[in-house]
This record gives structure tokens, sequence and C-alpha cells, in this order.
């Protein structure tokens, strides 16, 4: 042996043994868990924290207090966190049950928010409850998950799942789905329901033909939705040349390209944005992105979107790990579904796609949106417990600390020992 193939040899046995590290790390039966749980707290306290910096001046204009919107913010992120254990912790046969009665409810609101909600920025999506405010057609996106996956999942036969079943009910529910939120004149929720669908599609192996008709379809009732709709026209008129628009259609995605651009590789700090300052419409929901961007600069953007695809990696982990035919459809689902409108939000805000008003998922204000969210990412939490291994693993992890805390208090039962596994003879 020479002497740079010895001194090559350390180097190599280095690079393979970080290697196999890698790989134990990802064989880890809880490693989905983990992941889901690690990267989804990661993007809500980066929530929390843009919201407060991005809303605090119009909040102090308009309520009297900086922390205005920042409060209503935390409030639907405890009781998400909430929504989201609680979720965590129910079996597979809950969220199957839970199918149509969400879908029921979802068609319910979406009917009555036609005759009782609030018309803003060209869409009717609101319904105002006192101080609170109810947005059904963001509920109504968990329904289609959970109801479309238990639906083809019934007709799987030995692990395999019939497509033909997408035809009859599925998809007439979609439709009138879809309509109702096309009604109420909200594209960019339309959009997200087919992004959930065609995942159903490709799950279950549908044939090429059908994925082209539909998107067919899809890409015609678009244009038939922005050529009807003078706000719309105007929108795409401003993304396809925006500095041309810059006082008009193409105000919003030109303050956030200045906002972006202003904050070169690093940032200019947080709660540093100029751009806040009454510049980009509605800056701590639609385009957070575009203040996060001018206060951490393009190395936070890009760990912003290396975290959503971290999450995208950890629920597509899941679907294809969990043999259960529910589990890998509502997975998939539920990853389209964020993962999709995180791309979507992020295209606008950069200008590669018009601008929807889709939010940024955990990111943005808005607690309509937030709650569906966190109740699909604790039913994928609920999911990553049935992958190969990781019954065993909580089991020899022991009680967790909201039991050991009962018991300590005397509100729970005696907490065991954990006792070590015994290797088998």
């Amino acid at each position: 042996m020479t002497t740079a193939e010895t001194d090559r040899a350390p180097a190599f046995d280095s690079f393979n043994g970080r290697l196999a590290r890698v790989r134990e790390l990802l064989g880890r039966p809880l490693f989905s868990y983990h992941l889901l749980l690690g990267v989804s707290g990661l993007l809500m306290a980066l929530g929390l924290m843009m919201v407060l910096s991005a809303s605090s001046i119009e909040a102090l204009q308009t309520r009297g207090s900086a922390f205005a919107l920042f409060g209503r913010q935390s409030v639907s992120m405890a009781v998400g966190l909430l929504l989201m254990w609680v979720c965590s912790r129910l079996p597979i046969r809950f969220f199957r049950l839970a199918g149509y009665p969400l879908m029921a409810f979802a068609v319910l609101g979406l009917v009555l928010v036609l005759f009782v909600g609030q018309t803003e920025l060209g869409a009717q999506r609101w319904i105002y409850i006192g101080k609170l405010t109810i947005q059904p057609s963001e509920p109504a996106k968990l329904a289609l998950v959970v109801w479309g996956a238990d639906l083809l999942a019934r007709g799987a036969r030995a692990g395999q799942i019939e497509w033909r079943r997408l035809l009859i009910p599925l998809m007439p529910g979609l439709a009138i789905m879809a309509v109702l939120v096309m009604l109420g004149r909200d594209l960019g929720t339309t959009l997200v329901l087919m992004m959930i669908f065609l995942s159903l599609l490709w799950v279950v192996g549908a044939p090429l033909k059908l994925f082209g008709g539909l998107l067919s379809v899809v890409v015609l009732a678009t244009i038939t939705m922005i050529s009807f709709e003078g706000y719309r026209s105007a929108r795409i008129k401003g993304w396809l040349d925006p500095w041309g628009n810059a006082q008009d259609a193409g105000y919003q995605l030109v303050q956030g390209l200045v906002g972006l651009g202003s904050g070169g590789w690093f940032g200019l700090g947080l709660g540093s944005s100029r751009q806040k300052w009454s510049w980009t419409p509605h800056a701590e929901s639609d385009f957070i992105f575009s203040i996060l961007g001018e206060e951490f600069g393009l190395m936070g953007t890009l760990v912003v979107v290396a975290l959503f695809g971290l999450l995208g990696y950890a629920g597509l982990r899941v679907a294809t790990r969990v043999k259960d035919p529910f589990v890998r459809l509502a997975s998939a689902a539920a990853v389209a579904w964020i993962a999709g409108q995180a791309i979507v939000n992020i295209g606008a805000v950069i200008g590669v796609l018009p601008i929807t008003g889709i939010p940024l998922p955990l990111v943005s204000y808005g607690g309509s949106a937030l709650l569906p969210t966190l109740a699909a990412l604790g039913m994928l939490l609920a999911f990553a417990k049935h992958e190969p291994g990781a019954r065993e693993a909580l089991a020899a992890r022991g009680p967790g600390p909201v039991a050991r805390g009962l018991s300590w208090l005397g509100l729970g039962g005696p907490v065991r020992k954990r006792r070590p596994i015994r290797a088998r003879r």
C-alpha cells in the first residue's frame, strides 16, 4: 500500500463510520416521531417570534398594544398544542371513525359562511362571532384528508388500494367541497383541496390518464375563476409585471421583494424590519416570509425551507413504514396539504406563483389555520407510534413526564420503574 493510500484509509474509515451512525439514527423506531415533534416545535417557536415582530407596529396603531395579535396567536398556539397532544394519543381507529363527522361539519361550515360570512379581500371566508373569527375552509382540509383516506382504505384488499373508488363517492364529495369554497371566491383553498386529492390519487396508483384529465379540469376551472373575477385578473397582471404595476396590483409583491432583498445574507436582525412599518400589506399573515427574510436574511429563509422539507420527509417516512392503508393515505395527504401550502405561500412571496392569500403553516398569524394544522401533526405523531419497533421502544422508555407528575401529586397510579430489556436466549 502506498503512502497516499495509507493517508486516505483513515479518512475513508471515518466517513464510513459517520455514514453508519447516520444509518443507525435513521433506523431508530421513534426517529420519525421525534423528527416531527422537533421540527414542528421549531416552526411554532419561529412563528410566534415572527408574529410578534411583524404585527407589533400595526397592532400598536390599530389596537393600542404591540402585543395584541401576539397574545391572540399565543392563545391559539396553547389551544393547538393541547389539541396536538390529544390527537397524538388517539388510536388509528378514532381518526377513521372521525372521517364522516368531520366531513359533515366541514360542509355545514362552508354552507354557513356563504350566508353569514364576511367578505374581505375579495373572498367570503370568515364568520365573526364576537371577537372570535372562524374560517371554515381551514378545518375542511383536515376533513378531506381523514375522510378521503378512510374511504379509500375501506376498499383495500391485501394491502392494495383500489383507485376506482376515487370516482364514487370521493370525487363527488371533493366536488361539493370545492364548489362551496369557490362560491366563497377562495381560489387558494380550492387549490389546496385539489393538492390533497391529487396526493391521494398518487398513493393509490391511479393511471396517468386520470391524473392528466383531472389536472386539465383544475387548470380550466382556475382560468375560469380568474377570468370572471376582475380582482383576480388584476392580481395576475400584477404578478406577471409587478414593477410595472408597483403602485397598483403589484404593490404587495414589490414590497415583499424589497423586504427579501433588504435582508441580504444574514438579515437586519430580529425586530429590525422596515417593511412592517405599514409598507408590506398583511405582513403578519400572507407575507410573513418576506419579513422573515428581511430580518434573518437568505440563511434564515433557507432554514425555514429546510424545516418544511424535514417535516415532509418525516411524514412520508411514516407513510412508507406503516403498512396500514389508512395511515399511508392520510400521512401522504397531510404532507401534501402542509408542505404544499408552504410551497404556494413561499412561491407567492418570491414572485414565482400568483398571490392567493394562503398563510405559511405554523408561522403565519391566524388561529383558524393553526388549529387544524396542529391536529394533523398530532395525527401524524399518533401514526409514527405504529412504526416497526415503536411500541417496544415506547414501552421500554417508561411513563412520560405528565404521568410521573400526576403520580407525584397523588393524582395518578403508581409509576413503575423501567426494567432493562433482556435479550432472548
